[in-house]
C-alpha cells in the first residue's frame, strides 16, 4: 500500500512493503527527497547522476537497497520509481549537499519514531494501515477485510513458527493453499492479474478473493491446533486440506452464483477507477 505524507510545502510518496515473512516497513520515493533538498526541476536527471558519480567516486551504488515501485505521478498516471528505506535514506541524503538534509534528518528520525510506537501498539499499525488504504480510494468494505485478513494472517505464521517452520518455507506453505483455494498458486494468481512480481497480490484482491483467502488461512491454522501438526511436512498437510475447505465453499457459491471468485480484476488504476468495488465475474482459464 501507498500514501502521501507532508514535509512542509511538499509531498512525499510512501509505500508499505512486507516481506515473505511478513515483516514490513515504510519505504520512501527518492525523487521527492531529492526535489526538497535540492529544488532542483529535473529530480530524475539529478538522481541519475547521483548514482553515476557515487559509484564512480565511492565505489557505493545508491541504488543497491532500493526497490522499484509503481507510483502515481501529479499528473495522475503511474510510474516506478526508485524507493529507500529510512536507513538507506539517510546514506542517499549524505550524498546530497543541502542546508535541509538535517532537518529533513529530523522528520525521518519521527518517522521512524513511529514505527517503534507501532511496534509497541500493534493496534496503531492496523490504524495508519486502515488509514492509508482509505486515503488511496479502496471502499470502506474492502479495507475492513483487509485489515482482517492481515490479522489473520499474521496469526496463521505465528502458529506455523510456534509449530516448527522455517520462515523461509512460508510462501511454500501459502500456496498450497492457494491452490486449495482458487485452484491457482499465488504467482499465477498474480499472472492472471496483470501484476508484477514485486505487486503485493492481496492489495488486489476482490473482497470475495480476500474473504476466501482468510477462510483458506483460518481453516489452516486451525487444522494445524487441532491435528498438532509439528515441522514442515505436518503443516503442508494442513495448508492442503485448509486450501480445501475453503475451495470447496468457493465452489459452492459459484454453483449458485454462476460466477467464478477469481478475478482478472487489479488496483493499479486506483483513484481512476474502482474495479475492486466488484467481485469476480471474469472467465478464469485455470
Amino acid at each position: 500500500m501507498s500514501n502521501i505524507v507532508s514535509y512542509n510545502d511538499y509531498e512525499v510518496r510512501r509505500v508499505w512493503v512486507e516481506d515473505k515473512h511478513g515483516n514490513g516497513r515504510w519505504y520512501f520515493a527518492v525523487v521527492d527527497v531529492i526535489e526538497i533538498l535540492t529544488e532542483s526541476k529535473k529530480v530524475r536527471q539529478y538522481w541519475l547522476n547521483m548514482k553515476k558519480r557515487s559509484l564512480k567516486k565511492e565505489g557505493v551504488d545508491l541504488q543497491e537497497n532500493c526497490i522499484r515501485v509503481r507510483l502515481k505521478h501529479r499528473n495522475n498516471r503511474s510510474y516506478e520509481y526508485d524507493c529507500a528505506d529510512v536507513e538507506w535514506l539517510f546514506r542517499i541524503i549524505q550524498s546530497i549537499p543541502s542546508p535541509k538534509a538535517e532537518p529533513f534528518k529530523q522528520w525521518l528520525a519521527e518517522s521512524g519514531r513511529q514505527r517503534l510506537e507501532e511496534e509497541n501498539d500493534p493496534d496503531l499499525t492496523l490504524k495508519r494501515m486502515r488509514q492509508s488504504y482509505l486515503d488511496k480510494g479502496y471502499s470502506k468494505e474492502w479495507v475492513e477485510s483487509r485489515i482482517q485478513g492481515i490479522v489473520t494472517r499474521n496469526e496463521l505464521t505465528d502458529e506455523w513458527k510456534q509449530r516448527g517452520v522455517e520462515p523461509r518455507k512460508f510462501g511454500f506453505l501459502t500456496s498450497e493453499i492457494s491452490k486449495g483455494t482458487f485452484n491457482v498458486k499465488v504467482g499465477e494468481h498474480k499472472t492472471f492479474k496483470g501484476l508484477k512480481k514485486r505487486d503485493n497480490l492481496r492489495d488486489h484482491m476482490t473482497r470475495l478473493e480476500l474473504l476466501f483467502t482468510m477462510l483458506g488461512e483460518e481453516a489452516t491454522a486451525e487444522i494445524a491446533r487441532n491435528d498438532d501438526a509439528q515441522g514442515f511436512g505436518e503443516n503442508l498437510d494442513a495448508a492442503k486440506k485448509g486450501g480445501k475447505v475453503a475451495g470447496d465453499a468457493r465452489r459452492l457459491l459459484e454453483a449458485q452464483t454462476g460466477k467464478p471468485v477469481l478475478s482478472s480484476k487489479n488496483f493499479l488504476d486506483v483513484g481512476k477507477e474502482q474495479p475492486l468495488l466488484d467481485d469476480g465475474d471474469d472467465d478464469v482459464p485455470f
